[in-house]
């Protein structure tokens, strides 16, 4: 198609008059329509069940917030994008949503790699990242970076709980199995140091490869070491798996089964031979908090069943970064990262607090038991004792204790 001379000049002009316009201009220009946050998550693949999780609370909290009129009075629109749970394409889709999407608000990616894998992008972005799942030690200390934040609790976190929880417990073999990747191997590394501080004998450990399905051969490996606690460091279906096949050999019987994770999602296939299982509860839906009793009264109304635990770290994320867009008044990275630096809130967890220093939220951490209630027809983890922020919180940038 042919374009004039005049035509070509005019819309020349255009173009260098808006690049051309002050900063602030410009600004809010880019800054009037809808708020775009990107969520690279697992929607196929070993993740697929956790992507679920965080599209369901993502999808609640944009009905929820646009229905009172958005973020200072801008809609939120989430963006999906799907990672399969490998950090490579995780880099590449949040390049795309930045580059192409002009999105720089991140959340909802799940695996640890993914997430250290991205952060030392964030500053050439322009981009923020507020966690939501990922757990691995080093990535509010080693690995820290200016514009990444973890709303959710961290491995090293839940691995203190247990410890502690353990503390007085009469046992004194443990064997700890784990997923073989960063968040897996960091729990394990903390809590067989703090086991072993405790004069606790720590009798063998294993990594299960990501999407193993047959776990007979570790089985084995733990029945004959003989423990008397096992310590379970897994999450999505290989948790679910693992979960199934150690009740079919009726692990149970043998040793005291504790894991890090206590997600509904893994424990309401195994029905009545979950009940009796312990383990930290990151997020629990019956948690007597003003927020969690307002969430779960709009996820049940939405969804017809309780949140599980990544439906609920999720919400806390972008709870998070709904405020600090408020109080920044942008969604520029320099307003929202100052913003959220500091910055308190009443959660599903109650008040929770990002740590300055680390861009750590501080969090208690609870430790649950399944039981059955009359509440839900299916067994549900139940919280027993409730950890405070200073007895389960590493220093500042430190993933040990």
């Amino acid at each position: 198609m042919s374009i004039s001379r005049r035509s070509f000049l005019v819309s020349t002009a255009a173009a260098s008059g808006s690049a051309l316009l002050p900063g602030y201009l410009r600004s809010a220009k880019a800054e009037a329509g809808p708020i775009r946050i990107g969520v690279p998550t697992g929607i196929t693949g070993n993740w697929a069940a956790l992507g679920q999780q965080v599209q369901r609370s993502c999808r609640l909290f944009a009905k929820s917030v646009n229905a009172k009129g958005g973020i200072n009075g801008r809609p939120i629109e989430f963006i999906y994008e799907d990672t399969q749970g490998d950090p490579a394409a995780c880099v590449r889709k949040v390049t795309e949503l930045v580059e192409r999407g002009g999105v720089n608000l991140i959340t909802g990616i799940i695996s640890s790699p993914e997430s250290l894998a991205v952060m030392p992008r964030l500053n050439d972005w322009n981009a923020i990242y507020v966690g939501s799942i990922s757990g691995v030690g080093s990535m509010t200390a080693a690995n820290f970076v200016p514009n990444a934040f973890r709303a959710c609790t961290s491995g090293p976190m839940r691995a203190r709980t247990i410890a502690l929880w353990l503390a007085d417990s009469p046992k004194k073999r443990y064997f700890a199995i784990a997923q073989d990747y960063a968040w897996g191997k960091s729990s394990v590394a903390t809590f067989e140091k703090l086991i072993t501080d405790l004069k606790k004998e720590v009798v063998g450990q294993v990594l299960s490869p990501l999407g193993t399905k047959d776990y007979s051969s570790f089985i084995a490996r733990i029945r004959e070491a003989k423990p008397e606690v096992l310590y379970i460091a897994m999450s999505g279906d290989d948790a679910t798996a693992f979960l199934k096949q150690a009740a079919q050999y009726r692990l149970a019987d043998r040793m005291q089964l504790v894991t890090e994770v206590l997600d509904i999602l893994n424990i309401k296939p195994l029905g009545e031979a979950a009940v009796g299982l312990y383990g930290v509860s990151q997020y629990n839906f019956a948690y007597d908090a003003p927020g969690n009793i307002e969430f779960v009264r709009s996820f049940k109304a939405e969804y017809h069943d309780v949140p599980d635990t990544y439906e609920g770290e999720q919400w806390q994320a972008l709870a998070f970064l709904a405020e600090a867009i408020r109080r920044g008044n942008s969604t520029d990275a320099a307003a929202v990262r100052g913003a959220l630096e500091g910055l308190e809130i009443d959660s599903v967890k109650g008040k929770v607090k990002m740590r300055a220093c680390d861009h750590q939220a501080e969090q208690q951490v609870f430790i649950a038991q399944v039981e059955k209630t009359q509440q839900v027809a299916y067994p549900v983890p139940k919280i027993g004792k409730t950890y405070a922020v200073d007895a389960v919180m590493p220093g500042c940038r430190k993933d040990t204790y």
